[in-house]
């Protein structure tokens, strides 16, 4: 259907007169009387009621009503976001490695879906360099793994850290117990904190800037280390709960947003709030009430 054409029914509708309507249309009055009758010629159906001094909607012009509001409404939602300067420009999002799957690509989708003129820039780390970066301004938007976010994130979900070998590994029963961490990993100071705490002898067999380094070792079954449940890589399996190692507690995924441009980061982060949500089975709705 006609855009224009529907503008005008409703500006009719909302009038109730093609007179007034036409005022507001800054047409003329033989102009939205032309435009209703083609629109009621094209759907073989009487639209408006013509009787008396005013018109009035018949049964048809009123089911049709609502439909030309959404319609019309979605035209011009849609020609905002891919023409309006408002809804372009640049964002850089940082999200450390291990929480990248499965969210972030649905995330990347559905903002160059939504909002194409909108450049999404990823960019992963660890949370300590991904918090650097976002304090020098360098990026608009990120996510954390932290035990103990700052008050200004917003907590996205909570999620066990634990122990994870090869499959069908023995190093978890090896004296001292085997570990292997990245350097920079922040779940490393955790892990060996938890190990000193429960006075459980320990050996950081391996100590590397390489993830891949890391998972090397724990594949090769020399040492274990720790990955946030259901974020484990496939070749992990976790340590077993009788094997009593200590207890790593939780880890939150926190997020945390710049304030510039607000029109175009709030869409990205709300995306990111429902993916998350997702993934820990939080009703949105039931969680705002």
């Amino acid at each position: 259907m006609d855009i224009t054409t529907l503008r005008s029914f409703i500006a009719v509708a909302d009038a109730g007169g093609v007179t007034r309507a036409a005022s507001f249309l800054n047409l003329t009055q033989s102009a939205v009387s032309m435009q209703i009758k083609r629109l009621e010629d094209s759907l073989d159906l009487t639209l408006l009621d013509r009787q008396g001094r005013g018109v009035a909607l018949t049964s048809a012009g009123e089911q049709l009503l609502a439909y030309a509001r959404r319609i019309v409404d979605l035209n011009d939602e849609v020609y905002g976001k891919l023409t309006n300067t408002v809804w372009e420009g640049e964002i850089v999002l940082g999200v450390p490695h291990d929480i990248i799957y499965p969210a972030i690509p649905n995330v990347m989708k559905a903002m160059q879906r939504d909002f194409p003129r909108v450049k999404v820039q990823l960019i992963s780390s660890y949370t300590s360099d991904l918090k650097d970066q976002f304090a020098r301004g360098e990026v608009d938007v990120i996510l954390t793994t932290e035990t103990r976010p700052d008050s200004a994130a917003e907590i996205m979900m909570k999620v066990p850290l634990r122990w994870y070998g090869a499959p069908g590994g023995q190093a978890w029963k090896v004296s001292p117990l085997p570990v292997a961490f990245c350097n920079h990993c922040s779940f490393r100071p955790v892990a060996l904190g938890t190990l000193e705490k429960t006075s459980t002898a320990w050996d950081l067999v391996l100590s590397s800037d390489s993830d891949r380094a890391i998972e090397v070792a724990v594949c090769a079954d020399l040492a274990i280390t720790s990955v946030l449940e259901g974020h484990e890589p496939p070749q992990f399996e976790a340590i077993p709960l009788s094997a009593n190692l200590p207890d790593l507690g939780q880890q939150s995924v926190a997020l945390y947003r710049g304030t510039a441009r607000p029109q175009i980061i709030e869409p990205l982060c709300d995306l990111l709030r429902r993916e998350f949500a997702a993934i820990s089975g939080v009703d949105l709705r039931a969680a705002a009430e």
